[in-house]
């Protein structure tokens, strides 16, 4: 006697057991019909509760875990084979909260420290791009003092005071070193030499117009010829480490003679300083005279210093020359005293006498009224600002 079928049993094949939608109920995969059901679709002893018939037509087979189709598992050694329901009772919650709740509850105490850095940000930037620049950044660098404008004196600024009678003449930091050659005596007239700039620095206060000036008679082709040394004084007086760091000057250099510049750069044979400056003191020295044969303020340059430089400067010539240009065009703007070494070991002020002594005790014996004796001693420094 045949074996019923039961609801359930175990299948011999599981593996091969798959869902067709297209099968007719009651038909098996191998063409033949399941017991109770004929092909065309009608039941013969079935449920009596639905009268002994389904209807006809196809009718999807019924599914469970048996019948359902295969799938691989992401792990295939653990027992649960299907994916984890999600918390509806969570997702509910979340709804219901508002935006600031849901990027609380999603962030943590990272929602709390992310505005805080922001506004800390902002306010950092704000201050850094409207702080007030302090009243000591234009004053920042070895330079001492404030400077006098539009002074009416007519003193020679920069020569070893007049009447200075005690002298060694042994002290070897003022004398002039050996080196190139150099005239000694140029015909005390000057010429322009040819070229302009456009306006270097701020100039909140006032912009300085100057020339560029060789004696006549001065031969300048050991240095390079007039364009050198005219080249030299620009870009001396347009580098971000002159005077220029100070807003409150600006310069411009013009070769207009019917312009009367503020000062003029003149490279000059010693002899003609001697007359310019003063020579109570046996030593080369360079000056500013802002009232030269009666109308000229003029900057004089020693041509023998820009040859060999100074002994006590112990930089190269192309630094001593830019210290040379900016100490004196510094008395020609307005510092008109000299500076002694404020620190021992620190760079040495701009307007410190640096051509005859880095040292307090030296400086003090050319010039008594602006340097005290008292031991310090600098390093050399061609620069207004050299930490610009």
């Amino acid at each position: 006697m045949a074996r019923r079928d039961r609801p359930g049993a175990a299948l011999c094949h599981p593996g091969s057991v798959t869902y067709d939608p297209g099968r007719r109920a009651g038909e098996r995969s191998d063409g033949g019909w399941n017991r109770g059901e004929r092909s065309d679709g009608e039941w013969h002893g079935g449920d009596p509760g639905d009268g002994g018939h389904r209807g006809g037509g196809r009718v999807p087979v019924l599914r469970n875990e048996w019948r359902e189709p295969l799938r691989a598992q992401r792990d295939p050694v653990a027992g649960d084979s299907g994916r984890p329901r999600s918390n509806r009772d969570e997702h509910q919650r979340l709804r219901k909260q508002t935006w600031l709740g849901r990027f609380v509850s999603t962030y943590g105490w990272r929602a709390y420290a992310i505005p805080i850095l922001a506004v800390l940000t902002v306010v950092v930037v704000v201050q850094t791009v409207t702080a007030p620049i302090p009243a000591d950044d234009a004053d920042a660098g070895p330079v001492q003092g404030p400077p006098t404008f539009n002074a009416a004196s007519t003193a020679i600024i920069g020569a070893p005071p007049k009447g200075l009678t005690q002298f060694d003449a042994n002290l070897p930091t003022g004398i002039l070193p050996d080196g190139g050659p150099f005239t000694e005596a140029g015909a005390k007239t000057w010429h322009v030499v040819p070229g302009t700039s456009p306006k270097v620095g701020a100039g909140t206060t006032k912009t300085f117009t100057y020339t560029v000036e060789v004696e006549d008679g001065v031969d300048t082709a050991s240095i390079g010829g007039d364009e050198a040394f005219a080249r030299m004084v620009s870009e001396t007086l347009a580098n971000p480490k002159s005077w220029t760091h100070n807003p409150q000057f600006a310069f411009q250099r013009t070769d207009d003679p019917a312009v009367t510049p503020d000062f003029r750069v003149s490279l000059t044979s010693p002899l003609t300083v001697r007359e310019g400056c003063g020579y109570d003191i046996p030593l080369e020295a360079s000056c500013y005279n802002p009232a030269y044969s009666t109308d000229q303020a003029r900057v004089f340059v020693n041509e023998a210093r820009w040859v060999r430089g100074a002994v006590p400067f112990q930089g190269d010539i192309g630094s001593y020359r830019q210290y040379l240009v900016n100490h004196e065009v510094g008395h020609a703007i307005g510092y008109q005293r000299h500076e002694p070494c404020a620190e021992n070991g620190a760079l040495a002020p701009i307007m410190m006498q640096q051509t005859f002594s880095t040292n307090n005790d030296d400086d003090a014996r050319f010039d008594p009224e602006s340097v005290q004796a008292d031991g310090k001693t600098c390093r050399f420094n061609p620069w207004p600002y050299p930490i610009a």
